[in-house]
């Protein structure tokens, strides 16, 4: 039987990527450091994805063929690695540290024995995600270079999930319907799968920028937009229904893609943009779905940074002289966000990030905690210079 191996039995590790393998005939096998969450894996062998459309009627999917690790079971973590097919990751970038060290002791120990090398699918929202893993075994003195390393681009919408679900199921998600899977054909080490829901492409580069330049830009467009429009309003759904919304972010999402265009003329048309733009606004109007805006918009510090998904952007219109004021718009209210959860609590780092601009001012947050170098000064200008219009 067909293996994989996943660190991360969260949302997208199960909704997405152990669906996708499972769904397939895999033997799925999760690891993950949440010992209930592990130990209730393995009582049932299964879990639920309950998939939400719009004006359609929920549909109960179950995956099954699944077990899980506890992620402290180092010695059977490396006999699950040793026979899988496949690895995959999705921890998020802070867990990684902890995990590329089972990999890379993993991948070696198969070309010592004489097995076909390790491919890892890197299912997490970082761009040039096979550069961090080999600055990562650089770092730690592992070797590393055994190891297929495959970069993804991540379009799945999957919401947090509420109280009352979780207490009628700890194991249940639930997610859109949207199941494609793009990856780097030229990061295997072996074939690549040949799975109905799986597309290889050959500039992985390009489909990681056109998710964080126009997905996630546009996602958190709508969840800044929608908090400035009506402070209020909880629902993504909701926020991008108002054309005061949605007219702001599809102008935003089209400088994005221009640049885009520019970046990548080989890879993406005017057309195709546009028809994935189209096809976002849809899905961002999925009310089924339950996403809000304060999921969607918390995380200043990281969304708002120089390298993420609307500073990049901007950075990106700069490089071939296009226009980006559209795109400073979303970072202007991005700058006024402060959503709270369902307990009315902002989210931790959030309250850090507007006491860090009460007190050290615009110019300073934009050098020290959003990241803006020398190189950036049309754009820290540009920024300044609406700030100061705007007061």
């Amino acid at each position: 039987m067909n293996k994989i191996v996943i660190f991360g039995a969260g949302n997208i590790g199960r909704s997405f990527i152990g669906s996708i393998f499972a769904s397939n005939g895999y033997d799925t096998v999760f690891i993950d450091a949440n010992r209930e969450l592990v130990e209730a894996l393995n009582r049932r062998g299964c879990y639920p994805i309950i998939i939400k459309r719009n004006s359609k009627p929920d549909e109960r999917i179950e995956v099954n063929g699944i077990r899980a690790v506890h992620s402290s079971e180092s010695q059977q973590v490396l006999e699950e690695l040793a026979d899988c097919n496949l690895c995959s990751t999705s921890v998020g970038q802070a867990a990684l540290k902890f995990i590329i060290p089972f990999i890379a002791e993993a991948a070696a120990l198969r070309i010592k024995q004489g097995r076909r090398p390790l491919d890892v699918i890197i299912a997490e929202n970082i761009r040039n995600g096979a550069d961090y893993f080999r600055g990562v075994f650089r770092e730690q003195g592992l070797k590393g270079d055994e190891a297929g390393l495959i970069e993804t681009s991540i379009g799945k919408m999957v919401p947090i999930m509420g109280k009352e679900d979780l207490a009628e199921d700890p194991l249940v998600l639930h997610a859109e319907e949207y199941n494609t899977l793009i990856l780097d054909g030229s990061g295997f080490k072996n074939a690549s799968p040949l799975l109905p829901e799986i597309k290889t492409v050959t500039n992985i580069a390009a489909w990681v920028d056109r998710k964080l330049f126009i997905h996630n830009m546009g996602h958190a467009a709508t969840a800044y937009f929608g908090y400035a429009t009506n402070p209020e309003q909880k629902m993504i759904a909701d926020a991008i229904i108002e054309v005061g919304v949605r007219d702001r972010v599809y102008s935003a999402m089209h400088q994005a893609a221009a640049a885009l265009l520019k970046e990548y003329p080989e890879d993406f048309t005017a057309k195709a943009l546009t028809e994935h733009i189209d096809d976002l606004l849809y899905r961002f109007g999925n009310r089924a779905l339950g996403d809000t805006i304060f999921r969607v918009g918390r995380d200043l510090s990281r969304k708002l940074h120089r390298d993420d998904r609307v500073l990049g952007a901007a950075a990106l219109c700069i490089k071939h002289s296009l226009p980006f004021d559209r795109i400073i718009d979303i970072f202007n209210a991005g700058l006024r966000f402060r959503a709270a959860d369902e307990k009315g609590d902002m989210f931790a780092g959030d309250s850090g990030f507007h006491r860090e601009l009460e007190s050290g001012g615009i110019a300073n947050l934009l050098e020290i905690k959003l990241g803006l170098a020398d190189s950036d000064k049309e754009l820290k200008r540009y920024i300044l210079n609406q700030i100061q219009f705007r007061q």
